[in-house]
């Protein structure tokens, strides 16, 4: 795990490439060089966190043996010590994947290189011949990669904070990335917080000469080629069959990604994802795992007890933290600088304070990360159908008045009755938050079709281009008609999009600048891709049966750990915000919400954010999620105007 950098100049100046390169110092505190061909207006920087290889054979940039091509890798090639037997190669200088991967490009060419590569990356490399400059990404969009033009200078980096420190750079907001922002509270890729400056999509790889500096992105591999494959082309084998293929196959990327020359464990939280890794981790250890969690004392919001049963059935080496208010709440000044642009999902906080804790016993650690968005995880799977069964026939007006009627109940009533009806209820209808729920069931009612009740349950602000002033919201993927016309039933459509927005533009952003503030490499097994193409060749019915999510990914996992230990209703991986932003958070929330503020700022309209403000103080409405993306927005806009904030 690393950071890179680099610039690609048509005036020939390199000169900030060192400072560039250090404001990545936390992606790799081992080591750092640079790399620059002025002639050819090229400069590649490199931190190392040295994982594979600790030797000074890893180094980067890394040349070619032909001298050709010059590479700076961020990530890890899982499959590199098979790919070394296919090259046939004796002459290595060490046993880095970078150098494999080098030389399976120089042999084969970039295209068939990234096609037999197992791996999470994003590198760039330099073509000394043609004098090309190839940007790559992963298949998934694991590892970060950032790259536009500031003026003359073509400039990318791992994260933002790196192309701030270029003098051309040019920190303009772009207000329809910020309505973005608002919708998803994360900027999806391919835009980011700044005009000019893109993420380069999963699956894909740019090429940039001096003559075409604008190229598009092209195309490797896609989910969307996966999913019509294996939808066209469903596996036919039995439930059984499913199961055992299944076990292999996350045995074999869980096993690719146990290599490493440094201590390495993983987080468990006690449900069913990390679970499954860690069970599968400790099945193929000679040794006890490694295994991390922290729990929260307020009711509601703590999972350790469950981690810690799982890691004692396992006989992991388990180690928990349980977290106070307070040390959560000291997280909140240091996530602008983690983030590099606005970012809203909360739990982000738990996931800094769980990589925190395991860095200091491990330098990589495994997460069930992936396992949700594959095999039908999240209860909008579930009641997205539901919903629309019961209420399509209602006429809209009625559906509206019911509506009403929901949310004139406060969260912390409906709390309350299912407190007390819990017991009564069937087990699939046994939830968290169910207050929460329930007034989101009443925002998505008035739903045309299953699309409008989806889009409706991963927005956030529902018109962002009416809070954000002066903005026009892109058109996402979200937007795209054609996936429900062709993929047929609802719950794979959602799958689909979540792979492709909610699952890289949020939550592995989310654990990789988690993991990456404090030196810790994060490895997703359920992401690698032959999982995924299993999961698409998977039918519906293996993932959702009886009202159950993640049917065949429980029927692995019970082999391992009994049932009783891991059959719960689902958790997130929540803090307690709606209470913090009435209590220890509610002065902070002020002076970043306060009228005038937004007002002499002008990124937004006051009146709707004062609105929520007051309502969620007044505890009528529980509008947390919400608030939380303007507040990340602002402390974000606070950091970046701070006069040393291009040195952090």
């Amino acid at each position: 795990m690393c950071g890179i950098v680099g610039i690609f100049s048509q005036s020939g100046d390199l000169f900030p490439l060192d400072a560039m390169t250090s404001a990545l110092g936390h992606r790799g505190p081992d080591a750092g060089a640079v790399w620059l061909d002025a002639e050819g207006g090229i400069a590649l920087g490199h931190r190392r966190l040295s994982i594979v290889d600790l030797s000074k054979a890893g180094a980067q940039p890394m040349h070619s043996p032909s001298g050709r091509f010059i590479l700076v890798f961020n990530g890890e090639i899982y499959n590199h010590l098979e790919l070394r037997q296919l090259l046939g190669y004796t002459l290595w200088r060490g046993h880095s994947d970078t150098e494999t991967l080098l030389a399976a490009i120089e042999a084969w060419g970039l295209e068939k290189a990234l096609s037999h590569s197992v791996g999470m990356f994003a590198f760039a490399l330099w073509d000394t011949r043609e004098r090309y400059l190839f940007l790559a990404r992963d298949r998934m969009g694991e590892k970060p990669l950032y790259y536009g033009w500031q003026g003359r200078a073509f400039l990318f980096a791992s994260e933002l904070k790196a192309l701030c420190r270029h003098p051309a750079f040019g920190a303009d907001i772009d207000r329809g990335a910020l309505a973005l922002y608002m919708r998803h509270n994360a900027v999806p890729a391919p835009h980011s917080i700044y005009t000019g400056i893109r993420k380069l999509p999963p699956g894909t790889f740019l090429c940039v000469t001096q003559d075409a500096p604008d190229t598009c992105p092209q195309t490797y591999w896609s989910v969307d080629d996966v999913a019509r494959k294996g939808l066209a082309a469903p596996f036919s084998g039995s439930d059984s069959d499913a199961v055992a293929e299944l076990d292999v196959l996350l045995r074999q990327a869980i096993s690719g990604q146990m290599v490493a020359d440094v201590p390495l464990g993983a987080f468990l939280s006690g449900g069913l994802d990390s679970s499954t890794v860690v069970a599968l981790m400790q099945a193929q250890s000679s040794r006890p795992v490694q295994t991390f969690s922290i729990g929260f004392a307020e009711a509601g919001y703590n999972e350790a007890e469950h981690a810690e049963a799982v890691a004692a059935h396992l006989g992991t080496d388990h180690t928990e933290l349980y977290v106070t208010a307070r040390q959560a709440l000291d997280v909140i000044p240091r996530l602008p600088l983690i983030y590099d642009e606005p970012f809203a999902d909360s739990s982000q906080i738990p996931t800094f304070l769980v990589a925190e804790l395991a860095r200091r016993h491990v330098t990589v650690s495994l997460s069930g990360d992936g396992g949700d968005e594959l095999f039908a995880g999240y209860n909008r799977y579930i009641w997205t159908r539901s919903i629309w069964n019961a209420v399509r026939f209602w006429p809209r007006p009625v559906r509206r008045r019911f509506c009403r009627l929901l949310t004139r109940i406060p969260t912390s009533s409906w709390d309350t009755f299912f407190a007390v009806a819990m017991r009564l209820l069937p087990k699939g209808w046994r939830y968290s938050n169910p207050g929460d729920r329930m007034h989101k069931l009443a925002e998505i009612l008035d739903a045309a079709d299953p699309r409008g009740i989806y889009q409706a349950l991963v927005s956030h602000w529902k018109e962002p281009e009416a809070l954000v002033l002066g903005a026009h919201e892109p058109e996402t993927l979200l937007a795209d008609p054609v996936p429900w016309r062709e993929l047929g039933d609802v719950e794979n459509v959602m799958m689909y999009l979540d792979q492709q927005t909610y699952m890289p533009d949020d939550i592995l952003v989310k654990v990789d600048r988690a993991a990456m503030a404090v030196s810790l490499e994060s490895r997703v097994p359920f992401l690698d891709h032959r999982v995924v193409e299993f999961a698409w060749s998977v039918p519906l019915s293996m993932k959702l049966r009886h009202g159950e999510s993640k049917w065949l990914l429980r029927q692995v996992l019970y082999r391992y750990v009994p049932l009783a230990l891991v059959d719960r209703p689902k958790a997130g991986f929540g803090i307690p915000l709606d209470t913090w932003l009435r209590g220890p958070l509610r002065e902070w929330a002020e002076a970043l919400l306060a009228e005038s503020r937004l007002r002499a700022e002008g990124f937004f309209a006051p009146e709707p954010i004062r609105r929520k403000w007051a309502e969620h103080l007044s505890g009528a409405r529980n509008w947390s999620y919400l608030l939380w993306d303007v507040l990340m927005f602002q402390a974000w806009l606070e950091e970046t105007r701070r006069p040393t904030a291009g040195l952090a």
